[in-house]
């Protein structure tokens, strides 16, 4: 199985979307929920233009230690984040996924 986006609807009818890798596991999503679809897959759409440069990617620690990452446009709006990681070696891993699968076209509603 290859990597893919979720673009769900929820129960307040907002749309979020998720990268999940090859695993099913959750790398990257977004960072509040779009009002509508075409909201939604334009993130997606800049997630799929953004995601192979790694200037784009600016890494954080939580006040709790945890590791975790944004995704930026070019003009350093955040365009979707990651889950929070133990360790930053685990936070680049996700990187390295993120760039490796971030460009997949497949979406799954």
């Amino acid at each position: 199985m290859s990597s893919w986006f979720e673009l769900n609807k929820d129960t307040e009818a907002q749309f979020n979307f998720s990268l999940k890798n090859d695993d099913g596991e959750t790398i990257l999503t977004n960072i509040q929920p779009y009002i509508s679809k075409g909201s939604a897959k334009a993130d997606i759409e800049a997630v799929q233009r953004n995601c192979a440069y790694i200037d784009r990617y600016d890494t954080k620690e939580s006040p709790a230690g945890e590791h975790y990452f944004n995704l930026q446009s070019p003009n350093h709006h955040i365009i979707a984040t990651s889950p929070m990681y133990q360790t930053a070696e685990s936070r680049d891993t996700a990187i390295n996924s993120v760039i490796s699968s971030g460009s997949t076209r497949v979406i799954k509603s």
